[in-house]
């Protein structure tokens, strides 16, 4: 079985989009980090642990709807709760 409780289990995937099917807000308030490949990203928009990969803001631009332009990259994906540390 699982050893963490039920609250500690991470989505496979968690945008920070309200718009996005993926997005949840009671996971996103215990203020969640990402570890990509072994360092710690703070402009990750999105993620999904079996896929491995998350999309991260490129730079400033921005889409015609106001939006950051995001990109995906691939690599080990590590969710956690700063909360805890």
């Amino acid at each position: 079985m699982n050893d963490k409780p039920a609250s500690d289990v991470f989505p496979d995937r968690l945008s920070v989009d309200p718009n996005s099917p993926y997005y949840n807000e009671e996971i996103l308030a215990r203020d969640v980090g990402i570890r990509f490949k072994g360092v710690e990203k703070t402009n990750v928009e999105e993620y999904c642990i079996s896929e491995g990969w998350v999309r991260v803001t490129a730079g400033n631009a921005k889409d015609r709807r106001g939006n950051p332009l995001t990109i995906k990259v691939h690599g080990t994906v590590e969710p956690y709760f700063r909360d805890k540390a």
